[in-house]
């Protein structure tokens, strides 16, 4: 089914309740437009992951979300 993209593009706007394709288009423009307004720079999203990461390290903490235990 090579064109079973196309078709859930079709399935999601036939199954919405706007009345005809412009009101439809509103929603998703609006949201595009709120997120490229409140979007954060790249800089200050890669500083923040890496203070995360500081914080996370300081705490031993890895992949699973629990603390190293301490061998003895």
């Amino acid at each position: 089914m090579a064109a079973s993209g196309a078709y859930e593009i079709e399935q999601a706007a036939s199954n919405s309740n706007h009345p005809n394709h412009t009101v439809q288009t509103r929603a998703p423009h609006a949201y595009l437009r709120w997120r490229n307004v409140n979007a954060r720079h790249r800089d200050v999203l890669a500083a923040e992951r890496k203070e995360r990461a500081r914080i996370r390290s300081e705490k031993g903490i890895r992949w699973g979300g629990c603390p190293l235990r301490a061998v003895a």
